[in-house]
């Protein structure tokens, strides 16, 4: 018998704790984030997530209160890992 998995309901930021990504899109959620990041380049990519900080982890943990996908996305050194990441958390997500 197969393991039902639950879901994940969506957290939607309000305007104050929204994601605005440099000379980008304003990100409400998950699948905000996970759109974005499949379009953005690697220079964007790199403004956000570099040695010293990361942002969309960050925001991940404090706003879209999904500690699991703030350490995957944390453990992801390039865009397409953390893109391919986000996309794989979104599945477990009620939408």
């Amino acid at each position: 018998m197969a393991k039902k998995t639950e879901k994940l309901e969506l957290v939607q930021a309000d305007e104050n704790s929204s994601f605005w990504i440099n000379n980008g899109p304003i990100l409400k959620n998950i699948k905000d984030l996970a759109d974005a990041l499949k379009n953005m380049s690697e220079e964007l990519f790199a403004y956000h997530v570099n040695a010293e900080k990361n942002d969309f982890a960050v925001w991940a943990e404090n706003v879209l209160k999904d500690e699991t996908l703030a350490k995957k996305i944390a453990k992801s050194k390039s865009l397409k890992a953390a893109a391919k990441a986000v996309g794989a958390r979104l599945k477990k997500y009620n939408i």
